[in-house]
């Protein structure tokens, strides 16, 4: 009796901020991003217009196919250090460790440099073995090989870590109009000219290596100035023995992004394997109507996992981490209700808009398309979670899971329900990895 029950502050140690403040970062740094994102949407949309209706389904389901298969081998080969980066930076941030950031760094850059080099020899050997069963024209294929350099465009997780981890998501945002830009310019030049499918790929390759060109030297930059020379010339140092346990962290992080990313970048492939270029055409045009919700996802993913970091550096891993990531998911899943009522609404409108009357077939798989979207919201920030406590090989075996259960079955739903087989298996593994994810980044947290 008189004794009082501890407050709110009590709970947490003195030295972790309450989880509003997090909270409040993280999304004013999806506001920075989305910001870059909304103006990238718009010009994406314009050139998806122009792309869609001056080359029809076939055609664009070609362009599609092309990059989807480039993009699909730098996931599977690429090693991005950006998660690294994030997690052992703001260990050495909180230690004032300009040297062994210096040092991170420099490790990153060069293990994400060869893997994007590996990867792009893989996508030149495997284009002439997998072109012919995805229906490419020899226009295509002829290209195909040189097409391997937009692999680049995905290799620049080490300069973007490192700028998430120094809180400038206005310049993540701002590199977001980069390839849109490049891709609009160059469209108007295409039909301008009345070039063909060749100039289109041309375009996006240009994009790709723009995009790659501008991060990295905008994290060039921001190191420079905050390192000095160290970053160029660290003092002598193991990276490997100043961050425990850091290479067996890149091999499970990797693999969960590789696992989690897999679905989408495979699944064009799989439709054009199986139902032709034009399927995947439809397709692609269903998909597109998802990253109103999947970059939003994408970004609250990145963004929450740098300020997890920092709770977990500041040994707030336990009740903390939990309540910023319930109110991070909550909001999100909300921000989507709206966007997912619209498509279910007015499935025929969106799809007209998106890329005109000959694509009204996509119709029906956008609304599986985007409902498996909504349900893989819950992903990213528990992914995140996950890996902040050190623990990405069980996201990635969350994610294997999933995969392992739902994309062998892709062909067969395919072959029974035609295009709408791709929604199913879409649906399916939603649901089964936002559960296994939110299963374990509670376990995970609870046993700190």
């Amino acid at each position: 009796m008189g004794r009082k029950r501890p407050g709110r502050d009590a709970i947490l140690p003195a030295h972790v901020e309450p989880s509003s403040g997090r909270i409040g970062r993280i999304f004013k740094g999806i506001g920075l991003v989305l910001g870059g994102k909304a103006g990238a949407g718009l010009l994406s949309l314009l050139y998806l217009l122009m792309a869609t209706r001056y080359l029809g389904p076939t055609d664009y389901g070609v362009l599609v196919l092309v990059h989807a298969y480039v993009t699909t081998v730098c996931g599977i080969v690429e090693f991005p250090a950006w998660q690294a980066i994030v997690r052992y930076g703001a260990e050495a941030e909180k230690e004032s460790g300009t040297q062994r950031m210096a040092r991170l760094l420099r490790f990153g850059a060069t293990v994400e440099l060869t893997g994007g080099a590996l990867a792009i020899l893989s996508a030149m050997a495997l284009a002439s073995l997998v072109g012919p069963h995805l229906g490419w024209p020899p226009k295509a294929m002829a290209f195909a090989q040189i097409y391997a350099f937009a692999v680049l465009g995905s290799v620049r997780s080490t300069p973007s870590g490192y700028l998430q981890l120094i809180g400038r998501f206005d310049l993540i945002g701002l590199h977001n109009l980069v390839q849109p830009l490049v891709r609009l310019g160059g469209a108007l030049v295409v039909i301008a000219f009345g070039w063909g499918l060749k100039s289109f790929l041309v375009v996006w390759l240009l994009a790709a290596l723009a995009e790659f060109a501008v991060l990295w030297a905008m994290g060039f930059w921001f190191a420079a100035r905050r390192l000095g020379p160290s970053l160029w010339r660290p003092e002598p140092g193991e990276v490997t023995s100043e961050n425990p346990g850091i290479w067996r962290f890149l091999i499970a992080s990797n693999a969960d992004v590789t696992l989690r990313d897999l679905s989408g970048r495979i699944a064009p492939l799989i439709v054009g394997w199986v139902l032709g270029p034009a399927s995947a055409g439809l397709f692609a045009v269903a998909q597109r109507a998802t990253v109103i919700i999947a970059q939003p996802a994408q970004i609250l993913g990145n963004t929450s996992y740098a300020e997890l970091s920092h709770i977990v550096a500041e040994g707030g891993g336990g009740r903390p981490l939990r309540q910023t990531l319930a109110k991070v998911v909550g909001i999100s899943l909300l921000a989507a209700l709206p966007i997912v009522a619209i498509v279910a609404l007015f499935p025929q409108a969106v799809v007209h808009l998106l890329a005109g009357s000959s694509f009204a077939a996509a119709a029906s798989v956008m609304v599986a398309l985007v409902a498996a979207r909504a349900i893989a919201l819950v992903g990213p920030p528990c992914s995140s979670a996950i890996s902040a406590l050190g623990h990405p090989a069980r996201s990635m075996s969350a994610n294997l899971f999933s995969s392992l259960v739902f994309l062998p079955a892709l062909p067969f739903l395919l072959h029974r329900f035609g295009l709408m087989g791709a929604g199913v298996q879409a649906v399916g593994q939603a649901v089964v990895a936002s559960g296994l994810l939110v299963f374990l980044a509670w376990h995970s947290s609870t046993r700190r």
